[in-house]
């Protein structure tokens, strides 16, 4: 009975996985443009560090600052993706008239989230790249001194809170047909503007380091940085990957738990088709 019930997730997962692709295929038009802002906002960003060498008399090593805020705004690009692609499913599945459909389905919700998850991640790496090589071509940069092994790792350890973080933000629209969808842009941008990406941490006012201290996403960069740019191996981006471990251990099984009370609450209140 066990190998049945199991390759029958295994097709459940498969199948939300297959589901992602063909909305991408179905509104590639959309995929695209959001490809080029990506693209835009990662360029411009490279232009920015280039565009101070005619406006600085100061010493300080420009190309270390172009490769900092390059990396961060990659590193953005990328968590961005994975983060709206989880946290609006929701919103897809509302939006296509299936949503009905697939909480009422015979299929465990862990299956359903995480195969949205696992095309996230790959969607958004495939995104990704495209943006790094062309930026690589424009810009040269020059990452011989990167630390592949260890970068692989913070990205890979990093995944489980940022799933957990969608996962609890997909529960919006299940709480507010109205509103979710903006409360989840929100969340976005808080999550921007308190982990780094364009600047240290440190220039933060209070508040708001005590907020990015709390985000995975500042842990993330930072081991980023520390591999790509400084060449430091696993050892060293302990103090990175330990508060990112722990943030998955947490926010995974409490984004799971908090959207099976959402999905009981909506079907209890008739919230599942509202549209607003």
């Amino acid at each position: 009975m066990l190998m049945p019930a199991l390759r029958g997730e295994a097709q459940a997962f498969a199948g939300f996985v297959e589901r992602q692709k063909n909305l991408i295929k179905r509104y590639w038009l959309w995929e695209a443009v959001w490809l080029i802002y990506s693209l835009v906002s990662v360029l411009s960003i490279g232009y920015l560090a280039a565009g101070l060498q005619s406006v600085s008399a100061s010493t300080f090593d420009l190309r270390q600052a172009q490769l900092y805020l390059l990396v961060g705004a990659l590193l953005w690009a990328y968590l961005s993706v994975v983060f709206i692609e989880i946290s609006f499913s929701v919103m897809w599945e509302r939006w296509e008239g299936t949503i009905e459909y697939t909480f009422m389905a015979p299929v465990r919700r862990l299956t359903h989230l995480f195969g949205i998850c696992a095309f996230a991640l790959l969607y958004g790496l495939v995104r990704t790249v495209v943006v790094l090589l062309i930026a690589m071509l424009l810009f040269h940069l020059d990452l011989t001194h990167a630390n592949v092994v260890t970068a692989v790792i913070v990205l890979a350890v990093s995944t489980f809170p940022l799933m957990g973080l969608g996962i609890l933000t997909s529960v919006l629209p299940l709480l507010s047909p109205e509103r979710g969808e903006q409360m989840t842009v929100a969340v976005q941008g808080v999550l921007l503007l308190a982990s780094g990406v364009y600047y240290p941490v440190s220039v933060l006012p209070g508040p708001l380091q005590a907020l990015a201290s709390v985000n995975p996403l500042t842990y993330t960069l930072e081991g980023m940085r520390a591999a790509l740019i400084g060449g430091r191996g696993v050892g060293s981006v302990w103090p990175e990957l330990a508060p990112l471990v722990l943030m998955g251990f947490v926010l995974v099984p409490l984004g799971l738990a908090v959207f099976g009370w959402a999905e009981r609450r909506a079907k209890r209140f008739g919230l599942l088709k509202r549209s607003g």
